[in-house]
């Protein structure tokens, strides 16, 4: 529960606020539950403060501390939270959904199946967060940085991660399905199983990236990077890899039917067992090969 004296104190005047907790750095505010709805709360410093099932919808939270405070279910609907700190804050199953979180930094959060649809992470610090089963449908992640994060059987459904940097980040079953991840950067990332269905990776990196029994159903990788990615009996029916760069890929066992890989580098990419019925391969770079000549119309 939330105590009365903390958030007196809070609603009274926020240099009160600000001079008791200079005073009183090893006091961790007590907000639990706390009705802070459209309050402007900009620059507030929060952290370690608990506040638990808040309501903090419509807030003014721009440039605020909120670094390891427990926000767990606490409801963020359309707050504005531009550039504010929640590294390492515990927003397990939060309502962040038309949330502003444009420059945030939320590095080592942990955001398990917190609701983050129609966000706006645009330049976001995700590196290393915990997003397993978040809901990110309709995110604006453009240019955010999601390296090492967490986001197994997240939902990213149409998405934006324009040019975002997703190294080594773990997807596996996540849904991307229509998202855009052009220019992506994407070195070594887990998509084992994820659905990429018609998702955009025009120009992505995807050096070394694992796709092993991924969804690449009609998926967009013209001009993209898979040197060396595996793509082991994935599904990349009506695929286009037009000029991409599939050196020593692993596509054993992937289903290309009538994809596109006109003038696409397959040198020392291995297709035993690839199902290459009605694939364009003109211009297709071939040498090397394995087990591509017995294919051969």
């Amino acid at each position: 529960m939330v105590n009365v004296e903390h958030l007196a104190l809070l609603k009274r005047d926020l240099n009160l606020w600000k001079a008791w907790r200079n005073s009183h750095p090893d006091i961790e505010p007590e907000l639990n539950e706390a009705n802070l709805t459209g309050v402007n709360l900009t620059g507030i410093d929060f952290k370690f403060a608990h506040l638990k099932s808040a309501n903090l919808t419509q807030t003014q939270l721009i440039g605020a501390c909120l670094s390891q405070a427990n926000l767990t279910r606490a409801n963020l609907h359309q707050a504005q939270l531009q550039n504010a700190d929640f590294h390492r804050a515990d927003l397990t199953g939060t309502n962040l959904s038309y949330a502003n979180l444009i420059g945030v930094n939320l590095s080592e959060a942990n955001l398990i199946s917190a609701n983050l649809s129609y966000t706006n992470l645009q330049d976001a610090d995700l590196s290393g967060g915990n997003l397993i089963s978040s809901n990110l449908t309709y995110a604006n992640l453009k240019q955010a940085d999601l390296s090492g994060a967490q986001l197994r059987r997240a939902n990213l459904r149409k998405a934006c991660l324009h040019s975002a940097t997703v190294c080594d980040a773990n997807l596996n079953n996540a849904n991307l399905h229509q998202a855009e991840l052009i220019a992506a950067y994407l070195y070594r990332t887990n998509f084992y199983k994820t659905n990429l269905m018609d998702a955009h990776l025009n120009g992505s990196y995807l050096f070394h990236a694992n796709l092993i029994e991924a969804n690449l159903i009609r998926a967009d990788f013209r001009f993209g990077n898979l040197t060396k990615a595996n793509l082991y009996h994935a599904d990349a029916r009506g695929a286009n890899f037009r000029g991409a760069n599939l050196t020593q890929a692993n596509l054993e066992g992937v289903d290309l039917s009538y994809a596109n890989l006109r003038g696409a580098n397959l040198y020392k990419a291995n297709l035993e067992g690839a199902n290459l019925t009605h694939v364009d391969l003109r211009e297709t770079e071939l040498e090397g090969a394995i087990n591509y000549a017995r294919d051969k119309p």
